[in-house]
C-alpha cells in the first residue's frame, strides 16, 4: 500500500488527463457548458452526456493500484452453501461471517488499513471530484464518463466505510445525521451529491443498459462485487459484463424457491429505470446473462419476489475486530489477521481447490474495449 498512499499523497497529480488539447472552439462550447448548466432548474442537468465528446480519458492508476491490493475475490459462485465451521473447543464465540453468502463476490481487507490508508482515500475522492472544475465531464467519451461515475461512487464509500471500521452494516453508517447512501458529501462541479443520486440522477437517468446497475458498489456481501480492476473507457463496457454475470449467477443474485424465482432486492431500486414491465423486463435481462443452471431456474419458475438481502459488510474480517489477533494485538494500528479473516480465507481456499478438481474455472478474462485505427467512433460506447 506504501505506493497508494504517497501516490494519493500527490493530491490531483495522481489523476491524469490524457487527450489532445483543447481547441478554442472546444474550450467555448465547455465553457458555455458549464455557465448554462449553472442556471437550469436541475442541477444534474449539467451532467447529461453530449452528443459530441471531446476525446479526452482519465487514468485511474493510483486506484488500480489500491484495488489490486485490497480486495480479494472469492472466486465464482459454485451455488451452494458453505460448510459450516464448527468454533474452537472452549467457546461459543464465532469469528468472522457466518453469512450464506460469504463465498461469493469479493471482501476487502479493511483490518490491512493504516491511519495514513485510510486518509489517502478521503484525498484521492477530493482529487476526483476536482475533474469537475477542469473539464465539462458531460463533454467525455460516454465510457469515460461513466467509469468517472462508478469509480467516484466506489472511492468515495469506501472512504466512508474505512474511516468508520470496524462496523458490521454501512448502510447504516451516518455522515452528520444522514444515511450513508443518501448523505450529499460530494461534490463534482458545484453540484453536492450522494451516492444515490450519483447512481439514480446521473448514471441511471443516462444510460439505457441496465448492466450499469453491477458496476456501484455498495459495500455488502449481498451487492455486486468489487472489481480488482479500476474501471476505465477501455474497460468499462466488457467489466461491467463479467460483473452481470458474477451478479446473476450467484445465490446472491437468483435463486428458485418452489416455482418462485427469488432475485436480489437491488433490482427493485433499478426497476423505475430497466424494468418498468418488472417481470418481463428482468427475466429477459437475467436471461442474457444466464448460465445452464440459471437459465434452467428462469424457465422453471413463475413468479417473481425481490427478497434476496444480505446487508453484512463486504469486509474480509467480517466488521470486527475479533478477540485477538494472529501475529498480533487487538489494539494499536490493528496489526496481523483478525481470526475471522484467516478463517475465511482457509473456506475460500478449500471452495477453489474443490474448483480445481472438478476443472472449474477459478478466475476471468477481460477484454478491454480498444478503438483500432478505422473503427467507427464509440462503438463500444455503453448506452
Amino acid at each position: 500500500m506504501n505506493k497508494f498512499r504517497k501516490a494519493a499523497a500527490l493530491g490531483v497529480s495522481s489523476l491524469a488527463l490524457l487527450g489532445a488539447p483543447l481547441s478554442a472552439a472546444q474550450e467555448g462550447a465547455v465553457n458555455a457548458s458549464v455557465q448554462s448548466g449553472g442556471e437550469r432548474a436541475d442541477p444534474f442537468a449539467k451532467f447529461v452526456p453530449t452528443t459530441d465528446p471531446i476525446r479526452h480519458r482519465i487514468d485511474y492508476e493510483i486506484w488500480d493500484f489500491a484495488l489490486k491490493n485490497i480486495v480479494i475475490s472469492m472466486g465464482p459462485s459454485t451455488r451452494s452453501r458453505p460448510y459450516a465451521e464448527v468454533p474452537p473447543v472452549g467457546t461459543r464465540i464465532r469469528q468472522g461471517h457466518n453469512s450464506r453468502y460469504r463465498l461469493e463476490g469479493s471482501m476487502v481487507s479493511f483490518s490491512s488499513f493504516q491511519t495514513e490508508t485510510i486518509e489517502s482515500f478521503a484525498e484521492y475522492r477530493r482529487d476526483l471530484e476536482s475533474v469537475g472544475d477542469k473539464l465539462d465531464i458531460s463533454t467525455l467519451p460516454r465510457n469515460e464518463q461513466l467509469a468517472f461515475w462508478i469509480n467516484l461512487h466506489n472511492v468515495a464509500l469506501m472512504e466512508k466505510i474505512a474511516a468508520e471500521w470496524p462496523v458490521r452494516q454501512p448502510h447504516r453508517i451516518e455522515v452528520d445525521g444522514v444515511l450513508l447512501d443518501s448523505a450529499k458529501f460530494i461534490t463534482v462541479a458545484g453540484v453536492s451529491m450522494s451516492l444515490k443520486d450519483i447512481r439514480e440522477r446521473i448514471v441511471f437517468a443516462n444510460w439505457k443498459s441496465p448492466k450499469v446497475i453491477y458496476g456501484f458498489w455498495r459495500g455488502e456481501i449481498g451487492g455486486p462485487a468489487l472489481e480488482r480492476m479500476a474501471y476505465t473507457g477501455n474497460n468499462v463496457g466488457s467489466l461491467l459484463d463479467v460483473a452481470a454475470e458474477d451478479f446473476v449467477n450467484s445465490l446472491r443474485g437468483t435463486q428458485k424457491r418452489g416455482d418462485q424465482l427469488n432475485v436480489s432486492r437491488l433490482y427493485t431500486e433499478a426497476a423505475p429505470f430497466y424494468f418498468p414491465d418488472f417481470e418481463n423486463d428482468l427475466r429477459a435481462h437475467l436471461a442474457e446473462y444466464a448460465n445452464e443452471e440459471v437459465a434452467e431456474i428462469l424457465a422453471e419458475t413463475g413468479v417473481i419476489r425481490a427478497s434476496i438481502a444480505e446487508q453484512d459488510i463486504a469486509d474480509l474480517a467480517g466488521g470486527s475486530r475479533g478477540a485477538n489477533y494472529l501475529n498480533g494485538s487487538s489494539s494499536g494500528s490493528r496489526p496481523g489477521i483478525p481470526p475471522g479473516a484467516a478463517l475465511l480465507l482457509v473456506q475460500r481456499e478449500r471452495k477453489l481447490e474443490v474448483l480445481r478438481r472438478e476443472d472449474a474455472p477459478t478466475g476471468r478474462v477481460i477484454f478491454s474495449n480498444i478503438d483500432l485505427p478505422g473503427d467507427p467512433p464509440n462503438k463500444n460506447a455503453v448506452e
